[in-house]
Formats: C-alpha cells, sequence, structure tokens
C-alpha cells in the first residue's frame, strides 16, 4: 500500500479467512519503508511526466516492489497465496473516465516471484462509478460494529451503513495539505501535530478552504492529487503566515468538514467513529475532531499497527475476494452500475 501522503511503503502479512459467511483477518507481521527524497519526488511529480515516461515509472515502480516484498517475504520465510497491490495513484479523473496507479502488476510478480492482484480501480470506473472510496467493503466485513469508519491519510474519506447499505466518499483533506506545508521547512510532517498546536486561525485562509466547491458535491464523489494542486496548493501559497499558523487553521477546516459530515448522519444519540490512516496520530488533530463532535460522538482510535496498516489489510482481503470471485467494490460506495468483483491477476515469469 502507497498512499497520497507520500508517507511510504506499507507491507502486511496478512490470514484472512472465511468463516461461512464471516471474514476476519489477523495481522502476522508488517514493515513500512519511508521512501528517499528521489523516490518521493519522483513520485509527487509522476502526475506531470510524459506518456512514455510515465509506464517506464510504472515498470520500473513495479520492479522496485517486486523487490521489497520479496525481501519482506524472504526473511520471514512466509508462505504466500498471492500480493494484493494498491499501487501508488497518479491520476484519478472518474468524470473523465479515467484513474491510473503505477506499479505494473506483471513487474511486481516477476521481482516477488509471487502472484499479484492488482488495479482495483480501474473496472469500477469502466463501470461508471468513482473507482473510490473501495476501504469500505473492509469496513462492511471487519469494522461494522462502529457507526463511522474515519481514514485519515493524505485525503479523508469516510464510510457509514445508510438504510441497509455502506456508503462512503471522500470527505476532503487531511495528511495532504498539512505534510505539503511542513515541507516547506523541511519537515516530512508535524510529529502528533505539535507545531499546529502553537498556531492561531488565519480566517481569510479558513473561509477559502471552506469555500471549495468540492465540498458542495453530492456523494458518490472522490479527489486525486490533480484536484490538490489545482484547488488547495494555490490557497497555501498565497497565504503569508507562520507555519504554526497555517497548521494550526488547516487541522481546523479538516476537523470542521469531518464532523460536519458525521453530524448529518448521526440517527443514534450515542455514536462510534473509528479512526485510522497517519492522521490518527497526529494528536493535535484529534482532540480538535472530538471538540468540534461534542460528547455525542466517541472517537475511536486504535492501535498503533491497525491505524497505520489497516488500508493495507483491506486491500489484501480485496484480493481474497478477487480471488474468490466475491464483490469487492460497492455500487453504493462508488456510484457504478453495479458491484464488482475487480482486480487483475497476474503470475511471475
Amino acid at each position: 500500500m502507497s498512499g497520497t501522503s507520500l508517507d511510504g511503503l506499507d507491507l502486511a502479512y496478512c490470514h484472512i479467512t472465511k468463516d461461512v459467511d464471516k471474514w476476519s483477518f489477523e495481522i502476522v507481521k508488517t514493515k513500512s519503508i519511508s521512501y528517499s527524497d528521489d523516490m518521493r519526488s519522483e513520485l509527487k511529480d509522476s502526475i506531470y511526466l510524459k506518456a512514455d515516461d510515465l509506464l517506464k515509472f510504472h515498470n520500473t515502480y513495479g520492479t522496485w516492489l517486486g523487490k521489497q516484498a520479496k525481501q519482506f517475504i524472504s526473511r520471514k520465510k512466509f508462505e504466500v497465496d498471492f500480493i494484493a497491490s494498491h499501487g501508488h495513484t497518479t491520476h484519478h479523473q472518474p468524470e473523465n473516465g479515467l484513474t491510473f496507479q503505477i506499479g505494473s502488476g506483471q513487474h511486481l510478480a516477476n521481482g516477488s516471484g509471487c502472484k499479484v492482484i492488482c488495479d482495483f480501480r480501474t473496472n469500477d470506473v469502466a463501470l461508471g462509478g468513482q473507482g473510490a472510496p473501495l476501504v469500505p467493503i473492509g469496513d462492511q466485513w471487519f469494522f461494522g460494529e462502529y457507526d463511522f469508519c474515519l481514514n485519515l491519510g493524505g485525503i479523508s474519506n469516510i464510510s457509514l451503513e445508510q438504510k441497509g447499505e455502506r456508503i462512503a466518499y471522500d470527505i476532503g483533506l487531511a495528511n495532504m495539505i498539512l505534510n505539503y506545508i511542513t515541507q516547506k521547512i523541511d519537515l516530512t510532517y508535524d510529529k502528533g501535530g505539535e507545531l499546529a498546536r502553537s498556531g492561531n486561525i488565519n480566517q481569510n485562509m479558513l473561509n477559502k478552504l471552506n469555500g471549495l466547491k468540492y465540498y458542495l458535491l453530492p456523494h458518490p464523489k472522490s479527489i486525486g492529487y490533480e484536484w490538490f494542486v489545482e484547488e488547495v496548493v494555490p490557497i497555501v501559497d498565497i497565504t503569508e503566515d507562520t507555519t504554526e499558523n497555517l497548521l494550526y487553521t488547516s487541522i481546523h477546516h479538516i476537523c470542521e468538514k469531518i464532523a460536519q459530515q458525521v453530524k448529518q448522519n448521526t440517527i443514534k444519540s450515542k455514536s462510534s467513529l473509528f479512526v485510522t490512516g497517519g492522521g490518527a496520530l497526529n494528536y493535535f488533530l484529534i482532540e480538535v475532531l472530538q471538540k468540534k463532535l461534542g460528547g455525542n460522538v466517541k472517537v475511536i482510535v486504535p492501535e498503533k499497527e491497525l491505524i497505520e496498516f489497516k488500508e493495507a489489510v483491506v486491500f489484501a482481503l480485496m484480493g481474497a475476494l478477487r480471488a474468490e470471485q466475491e464483490i469487492n467494490v460497492l455500487k453504493s460506495v462508488t456510484g457504478a452500475k453495479r458491484n464488482s468483483s475487480s482486480g487483475v491477476l497476474y503470475l511471475p515469469n
């Protein structure tokens, strides 16, 4: 798993089990591999590559993924049925019928020596869906006891049950804006939100962020890095203020938008919000979120391993569902014509 926050590559060796009609999981071993500065820059700038250069990078990144997977597997002598790979999203334009995740499945399979299941988004987009978010299938099977599941990666997305169906959508910003701000002072991220904690609101910036047109769209809806570059980066770049104030303002924006969506969809007097993704380790953000939600919604943050590797676990489930030819992408989430069993299989050569 590699997300829009560009933290690095997450590997999780999981046991995925089906008992009658219930799926469950066990995380056996995990590893995070931080990207080098060069790799991070290449991934961040890949959106601007010409088609032939993008496809070359697609292949070389797939080979690199295969090498990392092979080392992880061989050191622990794991028995592997398949590798489920999300890849790294470079382009996501469902309105134009396209989504692209680099990390060639064939190169990954050849590099690792394992069967690979990847490219989980394309089929849903071909069926008229958003191709995102995909994690809600895992929320449904693994975390259904919570009223809301919130993922705080580069983007914030939420899933919930509504009228007997799982719905989900990208709310808006999360770590992408926070990391963009800290990188201006050569920090990868604001650990624990400590810089943000000492800031103050920049009202002009907050108004501009709150006024982004995306927030007015009905779901199903999703956003990608292109949206961030075109709509958000200009707001940050023209705002002259301290790093602390930019971070503080961004966190209040992020939490306001999340709280709005939770409150709009709350039907019980007491609800639970299960939070994972790197943003769950931003303690200041979690404090602000709980304050904005009030006492009727309890924010639940699990142990660190699940915070960091939940998405990797869910893609393992998606691979298992694909291998069993069961539904792994929900039309109620993406707006596609039908549910689908998505993902492409590659065998090593």
